[in-house]
């Protein structure tokens, strides 16, 4: 059973990761995919490729999230392309970790706009199209972090917090217009960024987890998928942690 036939999704970040790995898994349920980064290079053009080849209706939007006008400008463009718009995945992040006491300003503002005012930027932008829909589904990809906080990532998880207060309040305000809004917050997950750090370290990690490994980005993405499709019809302003219990 396709869970998201005639759905059309849209992911931000997703060329890589779990972006990807929610867009693709968005499409293998029948959703029509648009996604965001910041530039249209080869991995991105690859993800477009992967999901056409699924049977549905894939592009990529060259867009900085960080910028208000941006973001509503590809929400439009999309809208245009696809139709319509049912779901909404705040997945663009960065991090610059540092104590701070060294942490620069440039530091604190630049994953502050990536990571939570790319959620405000593009939630304004589609709630208009989602309460004229009477329906939508708003994922914000948030943290472990977020809800625990972790020393020399002050900035990374006032963001990811910030994530989780926007989705209930979203999911208070647009309720009434059946728009439903939650948080995912995932722990240590096995990425392209994580594969870089030594093997001690992953392993250190990975034994302090009960399920005694790190996530995939599969793991989130299932996650995911039952937040956008109507199995979660009545979930909404929720937080729940893909963690393996590393966070319970």
């Amino acid at each position: 059973m396709k869970l998201l036939e005639g759905k059309v999704a849209l992911v931000t970040g997703a060329a890589r990761g779990i972006g990807k790995a929610v867009a693709v898994r968005f499409a293998q349920h029948g959703a029509d995919v648009a996604f965001t980064d910041l530039q249209i290079n080869e991995a991105a053009e690859q993800t477009v490729a992967e999901i056409e080849a699924l049977g549905v209706k894939c592009k990529a939007y060259a867009s900085n999230a960080a910028s208000f006008d941006e973001s509503h400008d590809v929400v439009k463009q999309i809208v245009e392309d696809f139709g319509r718009l049912d779901i909404l995945v705040n997945n663009a992040g960065i991090t610059k970790d540092g104590l701070m006491m060294r942490m620069s300003e440039a530091q604190w503002d630049a994953v502050i706009n990536v990571n939570l005012k790319s959620a405000f930027n593009f939630i304004h932008a589609v709630t208009p199209i989602m309460a004229r829909q009477r329906g939508g589904s708003i994922i914000n990809m948030s943290s472990v972090v977020g809800v625990s906080g972790n020393a020399g990532q002050c900035n990374y998880s006032a963001s990811k917090a910030g994530m989780i207060g926007l989705a209930k309040s979203i999911a208070k305000e647009m309720g009434p217009r059946g728009i439903r809004a939650n948080c995912i917050a995932p722990g240590f997950i096995i990425t392209e960024m994580t594969n870089q750090l030594p093997q001690e370290v992953r392993d250190a990690w990975a034994s302090q987890i009960p399920l005694r490994r790190g996530g995939t980005p599969e793991d989130v993405a299932d996650v995911a998928l039952f937040l956008a499709s109507d199995l979660s019809s009545y979930v909404s302003g929720q937080v729940i942690h893909c963690c393996g219990a590393m966070n319970c």
